[in-house]
């Protein structure tokens, strides 16, 4: 999939939103409107009180998600207490949604650590065609999943829910590329927006956690 970049024509009027007060990133040289966007509108967060919430908006097709899985997986085992980080799969268009219904189903049987790396080296390394929901059920039993179980839970009403709620997060962020980083309601980012022009992906990637491990240290202080 080509990434879409995102949009900072708007930063302007993004700029007038006085959400919380300047973000230290402002310090380190990252500028709003240029390499994160602040919502006009605020977004509702399902983090317990006293979390911050941060989420990572991906597709498991996306050769961009899967490059930014291992950076990103180990940013997210240092993370402190307060932060309550989680994903949110997109599906930009309807064959996407067989790998969306995955991830959700994976989600709600406790089986992301297992399985969430093998889908995106099925995809990636070996070609695999997850794009529709016997290729996504014939791919979890081979990884020794039930299959009864699985396909209950990948028809379920919970999953479906699930999915119409990454939806609306989808719509309501804007999210038009992956991956992404929405910073509690507040603040999204990605590797394209934070890297900025003439950056490595890695570099990307790695200005992106900095970023936003900025936004979440400016909400943390109010």
């Amino acid at each position: 999939m080509k990434r879409r970049e995102f949009v900072a024509g708007s930063s302007a009027a993004l700029a007038l939103g006085g959400l919380v007060s300047a973000p230290a990133s402002a310090q380190a040289g990252f500028q709003e409107g240029r390499h994160y966007v602040r919502l006009q509108q605020p977004v509702p967060v399902s983090a317990p009180a006293g979390k911050i919430e941060v989420l990572e908006f991906f597709w498991y097709g996306c050769p961009h998600c899967n490059a930014f899985e291992p950076t990103l997986e180990a940013w997210v085992k240092k993370l402190p207490a307060d932060v309550a980080f989680r994903r949110v799969h997109v599906a930009f268009r309807p064959s996407f949604e067989p790998l969306q219904r995955l991830y959700a189903t994976l989600e709600n049987m406790n089986l992301v650590e297992a399985l969430h790396r093998k889908v995106f080296y099925a995809v990636h390394q070996q070609g695999a065609r997850l794009d529709k929901p016997e290729a996504v059920i014939d791919f979890v039993v081979a990884n020794g999943v039930d299959r009864t179980k699985f396909t209950e839970m990948y028809n379920s009403f919970g999953v479906q829910s699930k999915v119409r709620q990454g939806k609306q997060l989808s719509e309501a962020y804007k999210i038009d590329g992956v991956p992404a980083l929405g910073i509690h309601g507040r603040f999204y980012t990605s590797p394209a927006l934070a890297g900025g022009e003439g950056a490595s992906e890695v570099q990307g990637q790695t200005r992106a956690l900095a970023l936003t491990d900025q936004l979440v240290a400016s909400l943390r202080k109010g």
